[in-house]
């Protein structure tokens, strides 16, 4: 039997039925499982061409040997705030930790909630009991580097034997003297018991890497190198020592929890290699994770990450399971891996242990290495293009689901586990700071505090977030939306006046010690003045503009050759400064013009609304059909009758002799304003000709808007008296009724006759200019109606568009034939 992999639409269908179908053949687990990765390898490298099955979403292998998914198109940053604004989701994908080869039985067994939840591994298959978990870890072998963690902390142990000290202090000098001569320059703590035989027992943990790069192993090999230096060191003519090791560790995190027990065990009586004091868990944890951990120099295997993908609590489960799945199958074609969805209604986890959390999440193991040998990259551009995926994925089950960045929102950035450790695990897991620095942070994040990036990308990224966020209060209807979007760009202002106070700040107490110090209070002084001009006008704000540009003119001349460098860099941040005002008065700006521009859509919507009752009360009183029909032609002559308007409005040309402006036009201008005028009479006389005929045949809306329209009247009192004439003469009622066109134009020439015209040399400008008019006039209606969410069938002000670009059409073709007739 052939398989036919396109009638799959999941890629991860695909590779499932290409497994069953290698089963069910007969063959061994071993031989479908090679076959299944070479099927596998094509089908990354066929969607690495844009081709095959997998929709080009598979990896390929790039010239430096990392992988390279093809990125989901971006949706514009104004379109996610606004879907944001009417509640959708922030997609979260970020990861929890990363694993070698030996730890993915314990990951397998956190995500699966020790077997009692069902995975999912890339193939589609679901697996539950302890045996088929304990394979994944064989299974995945071959792409593990099986590389051994780095031994980073070791727990040692020391017994000296010396003479009875006069003081505590003499005793820890003497154990910091034995420790140091024993373990060099490495950084360590200890705690003292003294014995009964006027030994001590010294317990602590010590930095297995030297500053020279010297690591040692931390078991009994090690402790003997230490021996061997100890006792050839001038301390063991002092005190005899015994050194052995207890166990070793990686990372910060063992060398924090070792130390902590340290001081709980000895109530607080430790010291480190400094003799400063470690009193309590919050010194154990600020003395490794700041002073240490440079020198630990760790490292760990990377074969698998553990990735957690979360949604709102309330989030249809079964929806977000299946966006969780084509996102690991998009994203990670071609590597192993597995996950399990935590829902809490089944969570087997008491809350208390950190289980039946309110929030729906997944958990997926995912192998670094893929079948062809590509390694996933975990930069931040990447983790953005994983949100960017699974939002997607989220948004094709049904979920409201957008990428979000925290400069659009000045969120404060996230902690990091090594910044914090749990207290409380119930509900939302609760924690705190292992340092000022990182309990500032977590507070921050947890509190909602609004916090900027200060970089100059970053703020440029902020600026485009605040103008996005005005253009939707602008363009929303919904209050709420309009409310929300306010808020976010006031914020995002605010924090942006706020770092240029900052940088203020820096220009005002930078120390330049040079001869030019006058002039440099000077620049300082018009900066500062920058701090007023946050509501002022474009024109003020030029004006203060040129007054800093003169003061540092002033400064230039002033500057002395060793000081050149100095005045480059005042010039730079001040420049910069005015340059940051200038964005925040043109912000200021757009916000007022919001402002105008929303009550000015509310003037034309209250407009638009008295047109739609005019509509249907006539519709109510003639009846749909009859309106409607007597309304196509009745846009028709108004559209005709606004063109001619606007052919009869006279702009001045300018005159590059004079450097004046005149209204004459050339002889061809005014042959083609005339074809063109000549041109929308006729049409709008053959319209009016259309609406007489209907209103004698009983359109009742035509003749009530007669009423109102003198040209219109008498067409249908023309049409009327052809009707009633002898049978004889009715055959020519068709061309009396064409003639009334013609009527009709003599008695507008005349009245234009009548009106007193002083620039009749003046004329109406190039058919080209007015053809301009026309479409912007076009544009403008469009706008307008689709700013109002309004249909050309509900809007009838609106319904002469199509008819206008009909004839704006129609005038460029004849002038196309005009000019190839020219050419010819």
């Amino acid at each position: 039997m052939e398989l036919f992999f396109g009638a799959f639409t999941s890629e991860w269908e695909q590779r499932r039925a290409a497994l069953l179908h290698e089963l069910s053949l007969g063959g061994g687990r071993s031989t479908a499982e090679e076959e299944l990765r070479r099927r596998m390898k094509a089908l990354a490298e066929l969607g690495a061409a844009g081709g095959g099955g997998g929709g080009g979403r598979a990896a390929s292998k790039s010239m430096h040997g990392t992988t390279a998914k093809a990125s989901v198109a971006a949706r514009p940053m104004q379109v996610r705030l606004a879907a944001v604004a009417q509640g959708s989701q922030p997609a979260v994908v970020k990861m929890a930790s990363y694993g070698g080869g030996a730890r993915v039985g314990a990951m397998l067994n956190y995500v699966s909630r020790g077997g009692e939840l069902s995975v999912e591994n890339e193939n589609g298959e679901r697996m539950r009991s302890r045996e088929d978990l304990a394979g994944i870890r064989a299974d995945w072998d071959h792409l593990f580097q099986n590389r051994t963690e780095s031994r980073d902390i070791g727990r040692f142990t020391v017994e000296i034997t010396a003479n009875a000290f006069a003081s505590d202090d003499e005793m820890h000098e003497l154990v910091r003297s034995s420790l140091t001569s024993g373990f060099g320059d490495r950084r360590f703590a200890y705690a003292v018991e003294k014995n009964d035989d006027d030994s001590m027992t010294v317990q602590g943990v010590v930095v297995l890497r030297s500053g020279q790069g010297e690591r040692l192993t931390g078991d009994q090999k090690a402790a003997g190198i230490i021996q061997v230096r100890y006792d050839a060191s001038a301390a063991a003519r002092e005190a005899a020592a015994q050194f052995s090791f207890q166990g070793y560790g990686n990372g910060v995190e063992y060398g924090s929890s070792k130390l902590r027990d340290l001081v709980e065990s000895h109530d607080g009586d430790v010291r480190d290699d400094r003799g400063q004091p470690v009193a309590d868990d919050k010194a154990a944890g600020d003395l490794v994770q700041k002073e240490w951990r440079a020198d630990l120099h760790s490292r760990k295997s990377r074969d698998v990450m553990h990735l957690i993908m979360s949604a709102r609590a309330g989030t249809d489960v079964a929806a977000f399971e299946g966006a969780v799945r084509d996102f690991l199958a998009d994203q990670f074609a071609g590597h192993r891996y597995v996950f399990a969805m935590h829902d809490p209604a089944n969570d087997p986890k008491e809350a208390g242990e950190g289980g039946k959390r309110p929030h729906v999440h997944t958990h997926a193991i995912v192998t670094m290495k893929s079948e062809s040998g590509d390694r996933i990259e975990t930069t931040p551009a990447v983790f953005r293009q994983w949100r960017e995926a699974m939002a997607e994925k989220a948004r094709d089950h049904g979920i409201a689901m957008e990428m979000t960045d925290r400069r659009e929102f000045a969120s404060p950035p996230a902690f990091t586990r090594n910044q914090v450790r749990p207290v409380n695990r119930e509900g939302r897991t609760e924690h705190i700071g292992t340092s000022e620095a990182a309990q500032a942070r977590y507070e921050a994040k947890r509190n909602g505090r609004r916090a900027l990036a200060k970089s100059e990308r970053s703020r440029e990224y902020t600026v485009k977030a605040t103008q996005s966020w005005q253009k939707i209060a602008l363009a929303s209807g919904d209050r709420s939306i309009v409310a929300y979007a306010a808020q976010q760009r006031d914020q995002l202002i605010s924090g942006l006046s706020a770092g240029e106070a900052e940088a203020t700040s820096n220009i005002v107490h930078a120390d330049f010690g040079s001869k030019f110090r006058a002039n440099l209070v000077t620049v300082q002084n018009l900066v500062l003045e920058g701090d007023e001009l946050r509501e002022t006008s474009r024109t003020d704000f030029e004006a203060y503009e040129k007054k800093v540009e003169t003061a540092l003119f002033k400064l230039e001349r002033s500057v002395a050759p060793d000081d050149r460098s100095d005045f480059d860099e005042i010039a730079t941040l001040a420049r910069e400064h005015v340059n940051q005002r200038r964005e925040l008065m043109q912000l200021h700006e757009q916000r007022n013009e919001a402002v105008a521009e929303q009550g000015n859509e509310d003037q034309r919507r209250d407009q638009r609304g008295e047109v739609n009752e005019q509509w249907e009360a006539a519709i109510t009183k003639h009846g749909e059909a009859i309106v409607e029909a007597a309304n196509d032609v009745l846009m028709e002559i108004d559209a005709a009758a606004t063109m001619l308007a606007d052919l009869e409005k006279s702009e001045p040309v300018h005159d590059p002799e004079t450097g004046g402006y005149t209204y004459a036009i050339s002889e061809k201008e005014r042959e083609e304003t005339e074809q063109l005028r000549a041109r929308i009479e006729q049409q709008q006389d053959e319209a009016i000709s259309r609406a007489a005929r209907l209103a004698i045949e009983g359109n009742t809306y035509i003749r009530e808007v007669a009423e109102q329209d003198p040209d219109l009247q008498r067409a249908i009192d023309q049409v009327e008296k052809d009707a009633q004439r002898p049978e004889g003469e009715k055959d020519k009622t068709s061309a009396n009724v064409d003639t009334v066109a013609e009527q009709q134009r003599d008695l507008r020439n005349e009245e234009a006759e009548r009106q007193p015209n002083d620039t009749e040399a003046h004329e109406s400008p190039s058919t080209v200019d007015a053809t301009n008019r026309l479409q912007d006039q076009v544009y403008k209606d469009k706008e307008a109606a689709q700013r109002g969410g309004e249909t050309t069938r509900t809007d009838p002000a609106q319904q002469h568009i199509p008819r206008l670009e009909e004839l704006e059409r129609e005038e460029l073709e004849k002038r196309e034939r005009d000019r190839d007739d020219r050419e010819r």
